[in-house]
């Protein structure tokens, strides 16, 4: 069905959009090249002190006094409120791992001593962790192995489902939407730990799902319309499809909303991807895995229904 009463002509501006998307790509392979990512403590080794103050505190004042007193190394950041403040320490190259993770408890009390040091605020540690460089690079490699599993299992899928040409569009509309969302994170300087990677994950589920109510609209349009060209086909299922995404688009998010301002510091990371993927993979089901069925040149032979030939009855 189409929306306030009218139809709209997507693929018209299929090309302008499709131009602006490669831009995009290209700015934010460039930062993830150039800037990488701002990875987490969950990719990265080191140790993490979360510090809960009893009034609010000034994250300049904290590290100054850590630097005081010998951790000059520390990153300090405020963390969900002006009272919680999460220190990140790096790895100590003349200090081995084990030796790390047993003083764990002990390098917290420091730190806890350390800041209770001028001030009458009650401190205490909300989280103390530690992760070594092995333990890091493995999530990392595990990470990015599991995204590129996912991308091959959606293609294999919309490939038998549908056809070979909507799978090389499904994929490619996915890569769109994981690479601009990595970019985003990479321009704006975001924090990427394993909530984002699990974000990016949902973003596929979510994006493809999408995508595949799209694709079966087109298929049974191609298939039971007898008038009309690939361009009108395409344009025709959007239009009748255009109801349900925005629908769907808008209840998850109201989701994601509140859980981005409700949600706290731990899931920040990941309600932001969220938010940012529902809406480019909503954009994509529309304007990159539809368009490129175009240039793809998909018709109405390519979804032929094959015709099973008749098997001969056996004489008695």
């Amino acid at each position: 069905m189409s929306i306030f009463g009218r139809q709209f002509d997507f693929m018209s501006l299929a090309k302008p959009f499709g131009i602006a998307s490669i831009v995009f790509i290209v700015i934010s392979v460039g930062s993830l090249v150039i800037n990488s990512l701002e990875f987490g403590l969950d990719f990265t080794a080191g140790t993490l002190v979360e510090v809960g103050y009893s009034e609010p505190v000034a994250v300049s004042e904290v590290s100054e006094q850590l630097r005081n007193a010998g951790y000059a190394d520390a990153q300090v950041v405020a963390f969900g409120s002006d009272q919680d403040v999460l220190i990140r320490l790096p790895v100590d190259d003349t200090v081995s791992q084990e030796e790390m993770a047993n003083n764990l408890v002990t390098l917290g009390d420091d730190i806890l001593a350390s800041l209770s040091q001028g001030t009458n605020a009650e401190l205490s540690i909300n989280r103390l962790e530690f992760v070594g460089p092995r333990v890091g690079e493995e999530l990392a490699e595990s990470g990015g192995m599991g995204l590129l599993v996912a991308l091959g299992i959606v293609m294999i899928y919309v490939a038998i489902r549908f056809q070979s040409k909507f799978a090389l569009a499904a994929v490619a509309a996915l890569f769109h939407d994981v690479i601009l969302t990595l970019g985003i994170f990479s321009l704006f300087g975001l924090q990427f730990d394993l909530t984002v990677l699990a974000a990016l994950l949902a973003i596929i589920g979510y994006s493809i799902n999408d995508t595949i109510v799209v694709f079966d609209r087109i298929r049974e349009n191609f298939r039971v319309m007898r008038k009309g060209t690939p361009y009108e086909l395409i344009n025709l299922s959007l239009n009748q499809t255009l109801s349900r995404t925005i629908i769907t688009a808008m209840t998850t998010q109201l989701v994601v909303c509140a859980m981005l301002v409700m949600g706290g510091e731990s899931i920040k990371g990941f309600a932001i991807a969220l938010t940012l993927g529902i809406v480019i993979g909503t954009y994509s089901s529309v304007y990159i895995a539809s368009s490129l069925l175009l240039y793809l040149k998909v018709t109405k032979e390519d979804l032929m229904v094959p015709v099973k030939e008749n098997v001969e009855e056996s004489m008695p």
